[in-house]
C-alpha cells in the first residue's frame, strides 16, 4: 500500500513508521522536521510541511499523490479535521484519525471501557477536542462517505517513555532520579485507579493491521494492552526494576 502519515516521528508513529516500512508497504511522511530522540524512517519519503501552518503549500505539494490510507497524527481540534477533509477527501481510500482513550466518559460509570463507552470528558480540553473531531469525521462519514476510521490509543510507552502519570512527560527520568534519591514521589488519587499502558510497537501491529481494510471504515477501535493495572501497581515496578524502596505520597485528584 501507498500510505502517508502525518507526522510518523513522534513516540507513537515512529513505531508504526518502522513496521509500515518492514512489512514493504511505500510510506511517506509530511512533517516539519525530524528529532534526534525520533528520526524519520530511513526508508519513507519525507514531505517537509508543517500541517499546521503551512496548508497554502499542500495542495502542490501532494499534487501528484493519491494513498491508500492517510493516518493524522497530530490532529487535535475540529479546525484540523475541517482542513484533512478538505485535503484528502479525494486522496485517500481510508483516512485514520489517532484520537485518544482519554475521551472516554469521566467519571466512568463502569470500569470495563469498550468502544460503546460513551464519549465524555468534561475535565480536559485536550479529550472534549478529540470528541468534537470524531463527531465532525462520523457526520462526514454519514453524510458524504468519507472513509473514516477512529483509533483511540491508551497511555502508550517506548523506549524513551516511561509512563508515569505525575510529573513532566517530556522528561520523565526526573522521577526516576527522585526514586534513585529516597524521595517522595506523587500518585494520584488512593493509588487505586485502573489503567491500561501500550507498547508503541504493540500499538503499531493494531494499527498497521487495520490499513486498507474496508470494513474498518465508520469504525472506532481502541488499541491497548490486555493487561489492567493500578497506579500503585505501576509505580511498583519501577521501584522493583530500580531495587529502590517505595516512597510515595497519594493526593487527591479532585
Amino acid at each position: 500500500m501507498k500510505i502517508l502519515f502525518i507526522g510518523g516521528t513522534g513516540l507513537i508513529s515512529s513505531a508504526c513508521s518502522d513496521l509500515a516500512v518492514e512489512r514493504g508497504h511505500e510510506l511517506f511522511l509530511l512533517n516539519r522536521s525530524s528529532s534526534d530522540k525520533y528520526p524519520a524512517n530511513k526508508n519513507a519519503t519525507v514531505l517537509q510541511a508543517d500541517i499546521h501552518i503551512d496548508s497554502a503549500h499542500l495542495p502542490a505539494l501532494l499534487a501528484d499523490h493519491r494513498f491508500d490510507a492517510v493516518v493524522d497524527f497530530i490532529a487535535y481540534t475540529p479546525g484540523d479535521i475541517d482542513r484533512d477533509i478538505s485535503f484528502f477527501r479525494d486522496k485517500t481510500d481510508q483516512f485514520v484519525f489517532i484520537s485518544s482513550a482519554s475521551a472516554y466518559q469521566k467519571p466512568v460509570k463502569k470500569y470495563l471501557l469498550t468502544e460503546e463507552t460513551p464519549l465524555e470528558n468534561p475535565y480536559w480540553d485536550y479529550s472534549r477536542n478529540k470528541i468534537a473531531c470524531e463527531e465532525k469525521l462520523m457526520n462526514e462519514y454519514r453524510s458524504n462517505g468519507f472513509p473514516v476510521t477512529i483509533i483511540r490509543p491508551s497511555l502508550t510507552y517506548g523506549p524513551t517513555q516511561i509512563p508515569f502519570c505525575v510529573g513532566n512527560w517530556l522528561h520523565p527520568w526526573t522521577v526516576i532520579d527522585r526514586m534513585q534519591r529516597g524521595q517522595k514521589v506523587i500518585i494520584p488519587g488512593d493509588g487505586t485507579s485502573l489503567w491500561v499502558l501500550t507498547w508503541n510497537a504493540d500499538f503499531a501491529k493494531g494499527l498497521i493491521g487495520l490499513l486498507g481494510n474496508k470494513k474498518a471504515l465508520g469504525e472506532a477501535f481502541h488499541i491497548t494492552s490486555d493487561q489492567v493495572l493500578s497506579w500503585d501497581q505501576i509505580y511498583l515496578e519501577a521501584y522493583q526494576a530500580l531495587g529502590q524502596t517505595p516512597n510515595v505520597v497519594h493526593i487527591p485528584v479532585i
